[in-house]
């Protein structure tokens, strides 16, 4: 008996051998709309880097589609009766499925992100450009992708007897493993190491989920969990960085500018609310006596702050400012007019932000003994006296014994331990306070005080557990009791006010180069912030945010944004609305501003 070849046993092993092939083409016009990906990434500056990228983008795609198949499409192959049904069905979700990863390609052209619900929202209700205008004919090319699918369809079956004579299956097979397995031990490697060209690129691909292993080898002793998390905060990400586009338009100022002094006292961990009577008298008077801004944020809830406070910009920006070398434009303008610098610290500039982003041309003098707000102060003392009113100087002092009030982590959240460690902050922060009153006192005797400008402020704020949320300290979370510092700001034939309208670190760049440099570029040019002097209405928003996250701060609720463009949303005391959803303009504008000084991609 001849066998006909239609039993159903052979429809099924023909069917499998033709989706085999019809998923082999379709990982290869997958990995080709992939590039869209890379072209819209910073390319890898280190060889391990690239050749991360290239076994990823061979490797996620193969996995994603053939996983696909096995998922869908397999199971499909048995209960279908039909051979043409079974391809029509192939044909439809394959162009279903080309579809979405073109709309993700552009989601992640316009706002780095990845297709959520939330993205995809973003995508169809933006009314402030074209995007909503501009993705819709990417629908379009919906007939051509099935005309093509369908066409691929057909020519596999109708080759598919040559096909199975290439014996090529398994090599391809073996490469797209061999692709997949080691971009995974490779990024495990990275991440154990905190090794940046790599890590970097955990988000490129849509539905990537690099393996990590950090538990697992820190368990068995393989890494250090604490020199692993010192290495990140020193060296940052390391990562591959966008081209700057710093500042949008050339700085230019007014010929004529007064040459104040300018003063920046930083308090490291200092809260808003220890700006009272019992706490800090000294600086209480001297809020009293100047200009106060008493709802203050921070740029974050770490040391980014500092770069916020430098530069006007969020924390999203400090790796690929560290990377291209960009001076803040304040103390680009302050060198180019042979200002006198004096930089003192109580711990000798720890954070690697000073000597890494902001203070790169050699101010930060070495020291030879052990730093500790006394001696910073005994220092600053000195070189404050040997300053003359015929040179104009910039000096920064940072008080660090607040931060370091009790090295101890507290054992639990239990009303006794908060209130001992709540105790001991204020104790340090009432030690601080009588070290400044030197401070200030030395100012205002000196016959420079009325062309001194003076800003007292702290980089970051520190919970004692207040939300509830075992939070303690500083990093951990955006409440107010982590963002929320003080902005005290004396500026010479300026009057004493207490100003409540919300204001940032992110405005202190655009009202020095405004109102002490006297630049005629708007600061929008360089910064995310807008001048303390001309915050007469109170504004929508506040950014905030780190290198992973950024935080939008309103009157009502603040909007917390991972890499991967999930949301969390917070009511004013920092507890969680599980069915709260933003509003999508405010999101919009927020998520732009994380772009706006990157080199466009063409």
């Amino acid at each position: 008996m001849v066998d006909s070849g239609n039993t159903y046993g052979d429809k099924v092993s023909k069917l499998i051998t033709w989706g085999h092939w019809f998923s082999f083409f379709n990982i290869i016009a997958a990995m080709l709309i992939g590039t869209r990906y890379i072209a819209q990434s910073p390319w890898p500056e280190t060889f391990l880097g690239q050749t991360y990228l290239v076994l990823n983008w061979i490797g996620h795609f193969g996995f994603l589609i053939f996983g696909f198949y096995i998922l869908v499409l397999f199971p499909l192959t048995f209960i279908t009766p039909s051979q043409r049904l079974m391809r029509i069905l192939s044909v439809i979700i394959a162009t279903a499925g080309m579809t979405l990863l073109l709309l993700d390609t552009y989601a992640y052209q316009n706002l780095h992100l990845h297709i959520t619900p939330l993205v995809w929202d973003m995508l169809l209700n933006n009314d402030k450009s074209n995007l909503n205008t501009q993705w819709q004919y990417l629908f379009i090319v919906v007939p051509v992708i099935f005309l093509l699918q369908l066409s691929l369809s057909e020519w596999v079956w109708n080759k598919l007897r040559k096909l199975a004579h290439k014996h090529v299956g398994r090599p391809f097979a073996i490469t797209f493993a061999i692709a997949f397995i080691g971009s995974h031990l490779i990024h495990t490697w990275a991440d154990a190491s905190a090794y940046g060209p790599v890590t970097a690129q955990r988000a490129t691909f849509p539905l990537s989920y690099p393996m990590t292993a950090r538990s697992f080898l820190e368990k068995h002793g393989f890494i250090d969990r604490e020199a692993l998390a010192k290495q990140i905060q020193n060296e940052g990400t390391g990562g591959a960085t966008e081209a700057m586009r710093y500042p949008l338009e050339p700085i230019a100022f007014k010929t004529k500018q007064k040459d104040y002094n300018l003063q920046i006292i930083m308090i490291d961990s200092l809260r808003a609310d220890t700006l009272n009577h019992t706490d800090t008298p000294n600086l209480t008077r001297f809020a009293q006596n100047n200009l106060n801004y008493n709802n203050h944020y921070s740029a974050s809830n770490n040391p980014t702050s500092l770069f916020g406070l430098f530069y006007g910009l969020p924390g999203n920006y400090v790796d690929s400012f560290r990377n291209s070398h960009i001076e803040s434009p304040i103390l680009t303008e302050l060198h180019a007019r042979n200002y006198q610098f004096g930089l003192f610290s109580g711990d000798d500039f720890n954070s690697s932000l000073y000597k890494q982003i902001i203070f790169t041309n050699g101010e930060i003098a070495q020291s030879t003994e052990k730093m500790n707000d006394k001696k910073a102060i005994s220092q600053w003392k000195d070189w404050f006296g040997q300053q003359t009113s015929d040179k104009p100087w910039f000096s920064y002092l940072e008080l660090t014994s607040v931060s370091e009030y009790d090295d101890a982590a507290p054992i639990s959240t239990s009303n006794v331990s908060q209130n001992l460690f709540e105790t001991n902050y204020r104790k340090a922060v009432q030690k601080t306070d009588k070290q400044l009153k030197a401070v200030l006192s030395t100012l205002k005797q000196s016959p420079d005080w009325e062309k001194t400008i003076v800003i007292i402020t702290s980089n970051h704020g520190m919970e004692f557990d207040e939300t509830q949320t075992n939070s303690w300290g500083s990093s951990t979370n955006f409440s107010e009791y982590q963002l929320r510092v003080p902005m005290l700001i004396h500026w010479p034939n300026v009057e004493p006010e207490l100003i409540t309208t919300t204001s940032s670190h992110l405005d202190l760049a655009p009202t020095l180069m405004e109102e002490f440099l006297g630049t005629t570029t708007p600061a929008n040019s360089y910064s995310s912030g807008i001048n303390l002097f001309d915050q007469t209405e109170e504004r929508n928003w506040l950014l905030a945010g780190d290198r992973k996250n950024i935080a939008l701060i309103t009157g009502t609720n603040t909007v917390v944004i991972d890499t991967f463009g999930n949301y969390r949303v917070y009511d004013e005391n920092y507890r969680r609305l599980k069915d709260e959803k933003p509003k999508l303009s405010l999101l919009m504008q927020g998520i732009s501003e994380l772009k706006r000084f990157y080199h466009p991609k063409k």
